[in-house]
């Protein structure tokens, strides 16, 4: 088998296309709750605590005698913490929604199975004599 053949089943394979949908759906996901959280929770947040402005980009500058000062940006940090509680959150929804349906679907007997040949002759030869008394 050629190299380029094997690579397209690789590629073609349920699992990796439904990978790479997931990976590409899970990075858009990210930028909505990126401006989720930057656009809308920070500022309601900065509104509620009482720091007007905008959360993420608020900072500290803290100096060290014989050093450069340094900033420390704790609003970067906050929003950052905000992002993965949201993402966290929806993951496990997501989750726990699969979860459920596995469950039902489980719960469900099973549909009975047909009859095998045996049966399917058996029922036959059964059939033919009950017509051969009757008659």
């Amino acid at each position: 088998m050629s190299f380029i053949k094997e690579f397209k089943e690789f590629t073609m394979r349920g699992n990796v296309v439904d990978m790479a949908v997931g990976i590409m759906i899970g990075a858009a996901f990210g930028g909505v709750v990126s401006t989720l959280v930057e656009n809308v929770m920070l500022p309601v947040i900065s509104a509620v605590t009482g720091k007007f402005g905008d959360l993420a980009t608020m900072a500290q500058k803290v100096e060290v005698p014989g050093f450069d000062p340094i900033l420390i940006k704790y609003g970067v940090f906050l929003a950052a913490t905000v992002k993965f509680i949201i993402t966290a959150f929806c993951l496990f929804m997501v989750v726990k929604g699969m979860n459920t349906m596995k469950r039902k679907s489980a719960d469900e007997p099973p549909p009975p199975a047909p009859p095998t040949k045996d049966q399917e002759l058996l029922t036959e030869i059964r059939d033919l004599l009950i017509r051969q008394s009757r008659g």
